[in-house]
């Protein structure tokens, strides 16, 4: 779906902090969203943690940064970190160009998928949560 200039396919969850989870099998995917991409500007770099590691939901597990910005990467659920987006080691410029596709950046084998359901999800949901932020940052 379109939320003003914004892509946010309606089809994923959502973290508050703009990252996408999309279920594939038993595995998430994660990665930034339109809206995070779109005000973080060019992405410069993206800490790529080793496999393996525990994630607990909510903790900052990475780290993501461009030219004006540094954001920090939660954990959407509690699980473990499965594999992530080695091509974003050379070209983290993927995720401004195709953040819901080439531009992934983790794969979590989570403890409990239930827990996707405390993440944002649905059009109505969505939006609400979108134009509240642009809001939000439109006032900074």
């Amino acid at each position: 779906m379109q939320i003003e200039q914004y892509n946010m396919p309606d089809d994923l969850y959502y973290e508050e902090n703009h990252f996408w989870v999309k279920e594939e099998g038993d595995i998430l995917i994660m990665g930034m969203d339109d809206f995070a991409q779109s005000m973080a500007g060019e992405v410069v770099y993206v800490q790529l943690p080793d496999d393996g590691k525990k994630l607990k939901k909510g903790k900052k597990f990475a780290k993501i940064e461009s030219g004006k910005w540094l954001g920090k990467v939660y954990a959407p659920v509690n699980g473990v970190l499965k594999s992530v987006n080695e091509e974003l080691e050379t070209n983290p410029g993927l995720i401004n160009d195709d953040c819901y596709g080439k531009g992934w950046l983790y794969k979590i084998k989570p403890s409990d998928k239930s827990e996707l359901e405390d993440l944002i999800k649905g059009e109505e949901a969505v939006t609400k949560w979108v134009l509240a932020d642009i809001e939000k940052y439109a006032e900074e």
